[in-house]
Parts: C-alpha cells; sequence; structure tokens
C-alpha cells in the first residue's frame, strides 16, 4: 500500500464517519440510525472496492463509473428528501434500483463476453442493492414508528 492510498483510506473512512454523524442525528431512533449506518457502510464499500479493485473488470475499466449513478441517486434523494425517514426510504430504494441496473446497462454498452466474471458482478452487484434496500425498509420502519408515536400523542 503506497502512502497516497493510505491518505486515500483515511479519508474515506472520516468522511465516512462524518457522514454517518450528519444524518444518524437526524434520526429519533434505532431503525433510522440503523439505516443511516448501512447506507453509509454501501457507499464507503462501493467507493472503496471500485478505487482499489474494481466491481467490473480492473478499477480502471469505466465501466465502473456507472456506479456513481447510484451514489448520486441517493444523495440527491437524501437532501430532497431533507432527511426526513419517509422521504430516505424512497431515495434508498431509488438508489438500490439504480444499483442494481447498472451491470445491465455496463452489458448494453460494452457487450461483454457472458462468462463466470459477469455471473460474480451480478451477484455482488445484487448485495449491494440488497444493502441500499435494507436500508431504505430500515428508514420505513422508522417512518411508520415515528408517526405511530405522533398519533399517541
Amino acid at each position: 500500500m503506497t502512502t497516497s492510498q493510505f491518505v486515500m483510506a483515511g479519508i474515506l473512512l472520516l468522511v465516512a464517519g462524518l457522514l454517518y454523524l450528519l444524518i444518524a442525528s437526524r434520526g429519533r431512533n434505532g431503525a433510522y440510525k440503523l439505516g443511516a449506518g448501512v447506507a453509509v457502510a454501501a457507499s464507503l464499500l462501493l467507493v472503496w472496492g471500485n478505487l482499489a479493485v474494481g466491481f467490473i473488470g480492473s478499477e480502471d475499466n469505466p465501466a465502473n463509473l456507472l456506479y456513481a449513478g447510484a451514489l448520486v441517486v441517493g444523495f440527491i434523494g437524501a437532501i430532497l428528501a431533507k432527511l426526513q425517514a419517509q422521504g430516505m426510504a424512497k431515495a434508498m430504494f431509488a438508489t438500490a434500483l439504480t444499483q442494481f441496473a447498472v451491470p445491465f446497462v455496463a452489458m448494453f454498452i460494452w457487450r461483454p463476453e457472458l462468462n463466470r466474471g459477469v455471473l460474480m458482478v451480478l451477484v455482488l452487484n445484487t448485495l449491494f442493492a440488497g444493502l441500499w434496500a435494507l436500508s431504505g425498509w430500515l428508514f420505513q420502519r422508522s417512518a411508520s414508528t415515528t408517526s405511530s408515536q405522533n398519533q399517541l400523542v
């Protein structure tokens, strides 16, 4: 590991930690905070994995840039939601769909030979989409818990 890679890893971890603190501080319950944690962890792993080895081919493969689309959808969705649980749930579900679409868009553009590597990309990508969906479900649960508590008051 070179010094620049070590510094980049430190910056990624610092940004992820600060991002979690920013988002989780808006939540009133554990489901919201866990949803934020899953979303930040998925973001960190997605960026780190793409920088280190790349998910589609090597880290130099331009198809890996498509994964930025998932991060952009999540980021813009969170801003539009103003970090409110219901909106965050929708943003994470949209991010899951975007994540799931990435390898199919890449296959449409670059038309790779279908082999075991393509299958592994699809499996890995589905796992990431599952993390985004889990985060969305946790935010959804947080929203329903918060609304039921508000009805009791």
